[in-house]
C-alpha cells in the first residue's frame, strides 16, 4: 500500500501513541452527557456545569501551554480551551506537550470532560479538565478555511472527490449532511400520509427472473444453485400489482430499482422509486391524491409549499394543471400527431430536428417529440395526460378514446417526477400488449418489455380496478433541496474507476515541518521557521522539498508571508 507523505506522519504519530500506552482505538463505551448543540444553544442552562462531549477535531490553535481548538459532533461545532495544567501535570506534562501539540492531528476523534463558559470575546467553550483520545485519524482532512468576511479558502469542491469521497464530504461540508436530512424528511412525511390513510408498506423482491414493469434495459445475473438467470429489477410494478390481486386495497415500496443506462446529472444506474397501488381507484383521483401529497411533502420539508429550483420558484400548492401529451405536442410544435403512424410520425420528428431511426415505433417517436420540444416548458408541476396506446403497455384504454390510455406523467421544473396509470387490468388485452412489446424487441428495441406470463396468469385471477403512481424519489429530493446533480442527493453516487495518486517520501525534517502546518495552516513562515528549530541551510532545503512535492506553498499577503497545505 503506497501511503502519501502525511499518512505516513501520522502513523509514526500512531505508533508513539501506543509506546506511550495510550490506545488509540479503545473499545469501552464513551458516555456524554449532551450535545454541542444543546450546549452552544442553551448556554444560560449549561453555564459553569461540568458535560462531556465526543467530536472530531477539526482544528487547533496551540499558544504556549494552553491552546485552543475546535471539536465537532453529529449536532454542530463549539471551541474547546485546552491547558496543560488542567489535563496533565508539572511532574508529568506528557499529555499535553507531547499527546496533545504534537501526536494528536486534525480530524482525530476525542472525548472530553470540561466546564462550560464564554471567552472574553463572547464565544461559548469548554475548559477541558480530561481528554481522551477515541480514533486516531491516518488520513489528513481537506483544510477549508473561512476568513474575517466569511469567504471560504481552499474548500472541498470538487465534485468528483466529493461524491467518491462522500464521508469525508460529510465531515468538512456541513450544507451537505442537511441535504440529507431533508431526504429522509420527504420519505418520512410520504410514509406518514399514507399510513394514516391506511396503506400497507410492503417488500417485494430486487431478484427477478422476468424485468417487468418498465421500458428499460436491465443488469442480469446469473443463480448458481438453481443455474437460472436472474435480473436486478427495473421496476416493483408487477408484483405490487399481484398483491392488489391477492386482496390488498393500497400497498405502496421505497424500492431500489437499476437500470443499465447511461449515467448523467439526473440519472444513476441505481436509484430509488415510491410506488403505491390502490384499488378501485382511477389515474382522476391519483392527480388529486398527488397534489395533496405533494403540498404536504414541500411544507414538511421546507416550511412552505413555494420551492426554489435553480432560477425558478415553483409553487406545490394544489391545484396543478392538466394538459394532454398530444395537446402538449400540438402547441409547441405546430403539428397535430393524433392518429399518425410511424412513418407520419417519423417525417414530423424530422421536419422538427429529432434524429430517429426504423426500430422506433409510435410510442417511442410520440416520446422522443414530446422529450425534445415540450417537456422542458413545463416548469410549475403540471399533470401530462392521455398518452397513445403504444406508449403505456401497462395501462387500461381511455374510456372516451381507444386509441389512449388512462396514464399522466407529473412534469416539474422541465422534468418527469412521476408516471402514474389506471391500471390495465383485462389479461386478453395485457397478453396483446405484450405481445407487440416483443414484435418491438425483435426489432432490435433493447428497452422494449418482456412478457411475463406469471403476472398474466394473476390477471385471469380477477384485479380490481386499480390506480398506480410511481414517484422518483431522488429527483423529488434533487427538487426540495435545489440540487441540480442526482449525484447531491445520492450517500454513495456511482463512479467510474478511480485513479491511484503516486506516493511520496519525505526525509524527518520533511515530515516533521509537515506536521507544524498541518496542525495551524496557514502560519507564518519565520514562526515556523523558528518553531522547526532547523538551520537556514537545512530549512531552506527543507521548505524547498515541501513545494516541490506540492505538499506545502508559500503565500505573500499583505500580513507577510504564511505557509499552508496545499
Amino acid at each position: 500500500m503506497q501511503l502519501s507523505a502525511l499518512e505516513i506522519v501520522r502513523r509514526e504519530s500512531l505508533q508513539k501513541l501506543r509506546e506511550l500506552g495510550i490506545n488509540p482505538y479503545p473499545a469501552e463505551e464513551f458516555k456524554t452527557t449532551t450535545t454541542i448543540n444543546e450546549v452552544v444553544s442553551n448556554f444560560e442552562i449549561f453555564e459553569g456545569k461540568e458535560v462531556v462531549l465526543a467530536g472530531r477535531m477539526m482544528s487547533r490553535r496551540i499558544m504556549g501551554k494552553a491552546s485552543f481548538a475546535e471539536l465537532k459532533d453529529a449536532s454542530g461545532r463549539m471551541q474547546i480551551y485546552v491547558n496543560r495544567d488542567e489535563i496533565s501535570s508539572e511532574d508529568d506534562p506528557t499529555m499535553y506537550n507531547t499527546v496533545f501539540k504534537k501526536l494528536l492531528d486534525m480530524g482525530d476523534i476525542i472525548g472530553i470532560r470540561g466546564d462550560v463558559f464564554k471567552t472574553k470575546v463572547g464565544e461559548v467553550s469548554v475548559n477541558v479538565k480530561e481528554l481522551t483520545l477515541l480514533s486516531k485519524s491516518l488520513r489528513p482532512l481537506p483544510v477549508v478555511k473561512t476568513d474575517a468576511d466569511g469567504k471560504v479558502h481552499d474548500a472541498f469542491s470538487d465534485a468528483e472527490q466529493r461524491y467518491r469521497q462522500r464521508y469525508v464530504d460529510l465531515i468538512v461540508n456541513d450544507h451537505v449532511k442537511e441535504t440529507f436530512i431533508k431526504r429522509t424528511k420527504i420519505t418520512n412525511s410520504m410514509r406518514d400520509f399514507f399510513n394514516k390513510k391506511g396503506y400497507l408498506e410492503v417488500e417485494t423482491p430486487v431478484l427477478q427472473p422476468i424485468p417487468g414493469g418498465a421500458a428499460a434495459r436491465p443488469f442480469m445475473t446469473h443463480h448458481n444453485a438453481l443455474d437460472v438467470p436472474l435480473y436486478l429489477r427495473i421496476a416493483n410494478e408487477l408484483y405490487l400489482k399481484r398483491l392488489i390481486v391477492g386482496g390488498f386495497d393500497a400497498v405502496y415500496e421505497f424500492a431500489k430499482d437499476f437500470r443499465n443506462e447511461g449515467m448523467d446529472r439526473t440519472h444513476n444506474p441505481e436509484f430509488t422509486v415510491m410506488e403505491l397501488y390502490v384499488a378501485y381507484k382511477d389515474y382522476n383521483w391519483m392527480m388529486d391524491m398527488t397534489e395533496e401529497l405533494l403540498e404536504k411533502i414541500a411544507i414538511d420539508t421546507n416550511g412552505t409549499s413555494e420551492v426554489q429550483i435553480g432560477k425558478n420558484k415553483v409553487s406545490f400548492k394544489a391545484p396543478y394543471p392538466r394538459v394532454p401529451i398530444l395537446e402538449a405536442i400540438k402547441i409547441h410544435t405546430g403539428f397535430d400527431v393524433a392518429g399518425m403512424n410511424d412513418v407520419e410520425l417519423r417525417e414530423v420528428c424530422t421536419k422538427v430536428g429529432i434524429e430517429v431511426d426504423e426500430t422506433m415505433g409510435v410510442g417511442k417517436l410520440i416520446d422522443e417529440l414530446f422529450g425534445e420540444k415540450c417537456e422542458h416548458l413545463y416548469i410549475q408541476p403540471t399533470f401530462i395526460t392521455d398518452y397513445p396506446k403504444e406508449m403505456s403497455p401497462l395501462t387500461k384504454e381511455h374510456r372516451t378514446n381507444p386509441e389512449l390510455t388512462e396514464r399522466f406523467e407529473l412534469m416539474v421544473n422541465g422534468k418527469e417526477l412521476a408516471n402514474a396509470y389506471s391500471e390495465l387490468n383485462d389479461p386478453i388485452d395485457q397478453r396483446e400488449r405484450f405481445e407487440d412489446q416483443m414484435k418491438l424487441s425483435e426489432k432490435g428495441d433493447d428497452e422494449a418489455m418482456f412478457i411475463d406470463q406469471d403476472f398474466i396468469r394473476a390477471l385471469e385471477y380477477g384485479m380490481p380496478p386499480t390506480s398506480g403512481i410511481g414517484i422518483g424519489i431522488d429527483r423529488l429530493v434533487m427538487f426540495m433541496t435545489n440540487n441540480a446533480s442526482i449525484q447531491e442527493v445520492l450517500f454513495f453516487p456511482q463512479m467510474k474507476p478511480e485513479k491511484k495518486a503516486p506516493s511520496v517520501e519525505l526525509n524527518d525534517e520533511e515530515k516533521a515541518v509537515l506536521k507544524m502546518i498541518e496542525s495551524s495552516s496557514p502560519v507564518l513562515l519565520n514562526d515556523l521557521k523558528a518553531q522547526s528549530g532547523l538551520s537556514n541551510k537545512k530549512w531552506d532545503k527543507t521548505l524547498k522539498g515541501l513545494t516541490k512535492h506540492n505538499l506545502a506553498k508559500v503565500n505573500n499577503t499583505d500580513d507577510g508571508l504564511f505557509v499552508e497545505i496545499v
